[in-house]
Formats: C-alpha cells, structure tokens, sequence
C-alpha cells in the first residue's frame, strides 16, 4: 500500500471505530487525509471497498492472537481465553464489532460455508477449539459447526442487548454474565 493508501485506510478506521460505519464516506475520509475526494478513488474503488479492505486488516490484527491467552491447557481454559477475546472486541471497540456481526452488507461472511471453510475470523478460533474438544472427548459427539453455533452465540446475543442498552450491568458484571452463559451452555455440550 502508498502512503496516501495508507492514511486514507488508517483515516477510514478512526472514523469508523469513533463514530461508526455510517459516518465513513469518501469524501469524509479525504477531507481528513488532506487529499480530494477523487485522489481516494484511486486507491479504492468505492466506500465499500474501503471499508472491506479496513475492516478485513483490522479483524485479521484483531483476531492473531485470539486463543492464546489460555494458561491451564485445559478445554474449559481454552474457551475462557476465547470469551475473554470476543468481550475485549465486542466491547472495546463497539462500532467495529457492529460493523462485523450486525451490518447488512452484500459481501459479508455465510453461515455455514464460510463459517466451516474457516472465513470468519472471529468464529474459526472456537470453531478449532471445539474440533478439538470433540477429538480429545470433552464435548459430546456433534456437528462442530453447529456445536460452535450454540457456544457462541448465547455471548452475541448478549452483547447485542448490552449494546442496545437492554442490559443495565458494569462493564464487568456483564462480562461476568457472559462467561457464566458460556459455562452453562458449554456444560450442556460435554457427556
């Protein structure tokens, strides 16, 4: 990427995580850079694109190092680590997340093919841990797709809520509510 390429993504990205998708446009973006709407036309096709491409960098950042925070080894450790990643996106950087799980757009990821093809950046890491957990036999024999499906959302289903401002916790009471969801529906899984 050119340095112009550059500062129009990084441009994008703050715009987007301070205020959101809906605040991005083209010209927006090039009035922050310092260049004209048509000089980010050069780089990038159109706003979606740019996003597409911004959105992709960040999540792909974002997401290296999900499942790494585990120090018992242990599956349940595992999936602890892998909550705590999700809470640290899906609260900390709440228009990003939005954009990613929630946005209507044309070219998003699908269940269950991208889902299962290891597309979703945010889903694969459980995706691996439950394929896992279902070879070493701590999750009852199952479809993983289906059995990642029913451990992460209860978890989305809640940020949703937090996000909307139907949930009235502190931060940490509600991620303390979150891990405790995924606890019951992880022990629902296991023989």
């Amino acid at each position: 990427m050119t340095g112009t390429a550059e500062r129009i993504a990084s441009a994008a990205l703050a715009i987007l995580l301070d205020e959101g998708a809906a605040a991005v446009t083209m010209r927006r973006v090039a009035a922050e850079v310092g260049v004209t709407a048509m000089a980010t036309y050069r780089h990038y096709p159109n706003r979606d694109a740019l996003l597409r491409s911004v959105v992709d960098a960040a999540v792909a950042d974002l997401t290296a190092d999900w499942g790494k925070r585990d120090d018992t080894g242990t599956f349940d450790g595992r999936v602890d680590g892998l909550a705590d990643d999700f809470l640290d996106f899906a609260l900390g950087q709440p228009n990003l997340y939005k954009f990613v799980v929630t946005d209507r757009r044309a070219e998003v990821r699908r269940f269950p093919d991208d889902f299962r093809s290891g597309g979703s950046p945010t889903f694969s890491p459980v995706f691996s841990a439950v394929e896992q957990g279902l070879r070493d036999g701590v999750l009852k024999p199952g479809d993983p797709l289906e059995i990642t499906l029913a451990l992460t959302t209860p978890a989305m289903g809640l940020v949703q809520l937090y996000h909307a401002g139907r949930i009235e916790l502190t931060e940490a009471d509600f991620r303390a509510l979150c891990k405790r969801t995924v606890e019951r529906v992880l022990n629902g899984l296991k023989p």
